[in-house]
């Protein structure tokens, strides 16, 4: 294992990761409400997070989506304040750290970041909630730099079904779907992560532009509703889009799913939300593991998605979106960003060569980002294709 850890840090300099989705931003609204000095990411922060610039380094990571998520039960302009806030941090960030982050707003920023030895840091909406049923605000979202929106995150919208709430849209409404169209004339990738099968094939169908899957895994590998039915992954290829692979043990683990479940409860027993990652929610969730200890999840377990994803979508279609910082718990060796090298080097040992590497950790999220682009590009040039001010009261009645 050693000298395949070895060679995985060797292709992870000459193909760093694409990770598509790190709650970073959320943890520091939680933990310091965006007191910088008190989280420098300069410095070690194991501590309080699973992110700092050191550990990426190590992880040998070239480009990061940063998640502007917002909780759903923060709804209307309320959102849509929280989102810009959780977007002025990433800016923030970038313009603290300019040796080691750069604004990426395209395809060839990544490159131009990757020549550089810089981070490409690029960013993501996670739910629609925060356009608050505006595509006025989603297209000043993506002239912010939001390159991708999850179309819902736990709960359901007015326009479409989340995958961990009950179906009441049964997919995409017909506004639902005029947001994918906004999508692809602007650039903004669609992120069927979160959202409910109907949802994904709904999406699919619409859409003229690829889609991606920032943080999601393989449901018949973990039948867990967050993760891709075969017959979605299956409709990668066809549209140019990628599913993102991710490392939440309760997505991941068939034996996880029941253990979060009463972890989840828990946390609601003592007042608090189960994604709280603070120092508080920390202190309750491992408490909890120390009196029922929780199924370990390991590299390994996200190497038999992946293995399973590029069987059914193929190896053009896959990446990897870890979620850190957005989960109390990772898998052993994938602790948090440093642990990137200790997956390719067991995907290494599976025999998967270093141009299958390569198209999982770089190639493949680049390529989706820029046939996006080429998308929009030609939409825009379209005199008949003009910015959407439809409402949902217009198209959802």
């Amino acid at each position: 294992m050693t000298d395949h850890l070895a060679r995985a840090r060797e292709l992870l300099a000459a193909h760093p990761v694409v990770d598509g989705h790190n709650d970073l931003p959320w943890a520091l609204r939680e933990q310091v409400r965006y007191d910088i000095d008190r989280r420098d990411i300069a410095t070690d922060q194991s501590a309080h997070l699973h992110t700092d610039l050191p550990r990426m380094r190590a992880g040998g990571v070239g480009a990061q989506f940063w998640s502007v998520y917002v909780r759903t039960d923060l709804t209307g302009d309320a959102a849509v304040s929280a989102t810009l806030e959780q977007i002025d941090v990433v800016g923030q960030l970038v313009d603290r750290y300019p040796a080691d982050l750069r604004r990426a707003l395209t395809a060839d920023d990544m490159e131009a970041a990757r020549a550089e030895g810089r981070i490409a840091s690029l960013t993501g909406a996670e739910g629609g909630h925060s356009i608050n049923c505006s595509l006025a605000t989603l297209r000043a979202f993506h002239d912010l730099g939001v390159r991708y929106m999850t179309l819902t995150h736990n709960d359901n919208i007015p326009w479409a079904d989340s995958a961990t709430d009950e179906p009441q849209a049964g997919g995409l409404t017909r506004f639902g779907e005029e947001v994918v169209r906004e999508m692809n004339r602007t650039g903004m990738l669609v992120d069927l992560s979160h959202v409910s099968a109907g949802t994904m094939r709904d999406a699919l169908r619409v859409t003229s532009a690829p889609v991606v899957f920032s943080h999601s895994s393989a449901r018949a590998v973990c039948d867990h509703p967050r993760n891709i039915p075969d017959d979605v992954l299956a409709l990668l290829p066809a549209n140019g889009g990628v599913a993102m692979a991710t490392f939440v043990p309760k997505f991941i683990l068939p034996a996880a799913i029941e253990w979060t479940q009463a972890a989840d409860e828990n946390m609601r027993a003592h007042g608090l939300h189960p994604l709280d990652t603070t120092g508080a929610g920390m202190r309750v969730q491992r408490a909890f593991e120390a009196a029922h200890p929780r199924p370990v999840a390991t590299a390994a377990t996200v190497a038999d998605h992946l293995d399973h994803m590029r069987e059914v979508a193929g190896i053009d279609h896959i990446g990897i979106g870890g979620d850190y910082d957005g989960t109390a718990f990772t898998p052993d060796g994938l602790e948090d960003v440093a642990g990137y090298p200790h997956l390719i080097a067991e995907l290494l040992l599976r025999g998967w060569s270093s141009s299958d590497l390569a198209k999982l950790t770089w190639e493949n999220a680049v390529r989706t980002l820029r046939a996006a682009e080429d998308v929009a590009r030609g939409l825009q040039a379209d005199p008949r294709c003009r910015p959407s001010n439809a409402t949902i009261e217009q198209l959802d009645g």
